[in-house]
């Protein structure tokens, strides 16, 4: 015990012990600066020192540009960059995929191509079908005078037959004889018109030409895109007189009737309407007469 107390002792002599650094001149030998140092003192000092770098270090490479030349350390700048462009890719793939289901739709329009799967829609109301025996029909007096004055007004409505059940106007394209109507079961999703040669087709709307082009089974074929999603398509065409990305007015000339394209059997135009990706009859919304 008197050992180790004895050690104790000797270490802290050795401590604390004083000594003297003396700067002198080397030629003179004249004494500039002393100091009185000890273990202790050099070991505070020289541990302080070297937390006191080392913290200045961190803090010069966590608040300075510094940092950005340390290997394997990515910018602030280039971090931005990187999310932003995070951000458009995403945005890209989903104009992308968008852009995808347009094409594959304009694709069904050229080929006349519907999935087999289509739900039928009137199928979805048929729960909520009324049985008409027991309603009474028979109009009131109110009722008779006000289908006389809606009558005499759509007398002289020039677009009342062109009006379907949204309120939207169509205007015909082409008067003419109807040779083949719209027949889902052969798979003839259009309406065929016989009119002479070179007679003018015209819009059925305000639209905008996205497809104008020659295809070796329907010929010359133009598509119009109008609002909610309705497309018109005109097929079979001898000429066309818009191209694509032109802005047409309902019943501005777009083609010419001709006989274009190898299931073309004469004069005709083979006319389709699309709403969605889904084809509808023409001969509901339209009187080709």
């Amino acid at each position: 015990m008197a050992k180790k107390q004895k050690k104790r002792k000797e270490i802290k002599q050795k401590l604390l012990h004083k000594y003297r650094l003396v700067i002198l001149n080397e030629s003179t030998f004249e004494e500039k600066i002393s100091f009185k140092l000890s273990r202790m003192n050099v070991f505070v000092t020289g541990s302080l020192f070297i937390i006191g770098l080392i913290g200045f270090t961190i803090l010069l490479i966590a608040f300075t540009p510094l940092r950005e030349y340390i290997p394997g350390y990515s910018s602030t700048k280039l971090k931005r960059q990187a999310t932003e462009l995070t951000y458009k890719t995403d945005s890209l793939v989903v104009a992308l995929n968008y852009t995808n289901r347009y094409l594959d739709n304009i694709r069904k329009v050229l080929k006349g191509d519907i999935e087999n799967n289509e739900i039928n829609r009137d199928s979805l109301f048929e729960q909520y079908t009324i049985d008409p025996s027991t309603i009474d029909l028979n109009p009131i007096k109110e009722d008779s005078i006000l289908r006389a004055q809606v009558a005499l007004e759509d007398k002289y409505n020039l677009f009342e037959r062109n009006i379907n059940s949204t309120g939207r106007v169509l205007f015909t394209p082409l008067s003419g004889i109807i040779s083949q109507g719209f027949d889902t079961e052969s798979k003839h999703y259009a309406v065929d018109v016989v009119a002479p040669k070179d007679s003018p087709i015209k819009a059925v709307a305000n639209g905008t030409v996205i497809f104008a082009e020659w295809t070796a089974e329907t010929g010359y074929v133009i598509i119009l895109e109008h609002t909610d999603g309705l497309l018109s398509v005109y097929k079979h065409n001898g000429s066309l007189n818009k191209g694509q990305g032109d802005i047409v007015r309902a019943g501005e000339v777009v083609a010419s009737v001709g006989n274009t394209g190898e299931l073309s059997t004469g004069p005709h135009l083979h006319f389709e309407l699309w709403s969605n990706g889904s084809a509808i009859n023409p001969l509901d919304f339209i009187d080709f007469k």
